[in-house]
């Protein structure tokens, strides 16, 4: 049976109303209202909508599974309200050295036997210094060599680093919008909104994968969460990766006495990403401690197709191996292979 395409039409049967134009398509001119309609939409409805998406794209019982390094901790100078690493608040995090070489490699092995098919790498920086990209490109050349996807976190880029880490083999850079332009300042004044998008295109221009997306349950509106997607979903091209993370409040940091996001809400995020960048893979980030594995599963069900494994996410926690391989069996999720993600290239 057709389906009706438009958003307020309703199909023949059931009375379900149907949010996307096409399956197929892809966009980068998403209105407000679009994106408030798709999150207005009766949850059952919505899910739906994300289903015929994601099975239009990806295997839906595939999970990308990537491991996340902290390289270089704490010290950092800037001011994101959400940040245990930022030497602006006391939240007893100790700083450190950029790590060797030789024991990132050893730790991504390790993830690799896991069952890690992407490695990701963050260091507590602004920006790197030119003199840091020698080690930093060593370890990408290195997990490249596992035949594993490599993914880094370094701060802001300047062209020449943008060029080197190209050079290097780096598959995806993560650089996050965190959340709207409007709500931003009220999160971090140390760099703009503009110093973020001017990051991601450099990456972009030199065919590096975009990995992007935001944090919720700062004090945000639901209007915020709507601006954050529309920025990204009308980028230039869709980021390849869309992480969504839930803020774990860290005591000690502005943010961390943070209310807690309804589960609902957060899986309606999900769906909104899901149909708004359909080929992009959305990563259920950080709060997957503190979800329920009815959350969870909801948001797998939403479009949510990559995750952390590990115990830890840069500096705060993350379930357990065997847990979430408790999960991913009641759920019959398998792991993605690397490079198995659809492009709009």
């Amino acid at each position: 049976m057709t389906i009706q395409t438009r958003i307020g039409e309703t199909k023949p049967q059931g009375g379900a109303v149907s949010a996307r134009t096409n399956p197929d398509e892809t966009r980068h001119d998403w209105t407000r209202e679009e994106l408030q309609a798709l999150f207005d939409l009766p949850f059952n409805d919505l899910m739906f909508e994300a289903q015929l998406v994601h099975r239009r794209w990806f295997k839906p019982d595939e999970v990308q599974m990537s491991t996340l390094l902290s390289i270089k901790t704490g010290g950092c100078p800037e001011d994101c309200g959400y940040c245990a690493q930022s030497a602006k608040f006391e939240t007893g995090l100790k700083a450190s050295k950029l790590m060797e070489v030789e024991r990132v490699l050893a730790e991504a092995r390790r993830a690799k036997d896991a069952g890690a098919t992407r490695y990701c790498m963050g260091a507590a920086w602004r920006e790197p210094k030119d003199r840091d990209m020698d080690m930093v490109c060593a370890m990408v050349e290195g997990i490249k060599e596992m035949g594993m996807e490599t993914c880094m976190t370094l701060g802001m880029l300047s062209g020449q680093q943008v060029h080197r880490l190209a050079q290097s083999g780096l598959d995806y850079y993560n650089h996050n919008i965190d959340t709207s332009e409007e709500y931003y300042p009220k999160v971090i004044s140390t760099r703009t909104y503009q110093d973020r998008l001017d990051t991601l295109e450099r990456v972009r221009n030199a065919g590096i994968n975009v990995c992007s997306g935001g944090i919720v349950g700062m004090g945000e509106s639901p209007s915020d969460r709507i601006g954050m997607l529309m920025t990204l979903a009308n980028l230039e091209e869709h980021p390849q990766s869309v992480p969504i993370n839930m803020l774990m409040p860290v005591e000690g940091t502005p943010l961390g006495m943070s209310e807690k996001v309804d589960p609902i809400d957060f899986v309606r995020l999900i769906a909104v990403a899901r149909i708004a960048m359909p080929k992009s893979v959305v990563r259920l980030s950080a709060g997957r401690e503190h979800m329920s594995e009815e959350t969870q599963a909801l948001c797998f069900l939403a479009g949510a197709n990559s995750i952390f494994i590990g115990e830890k996410l840069l500096t705060t926690k993350n379930p357990e191996a065997d847990k979430d391989a408790k999960l991913f069996a009641k759920l019959g999720i398998k792991s993605m292979p690397a490079h198995s993600c659809p492009s709009e290239k």
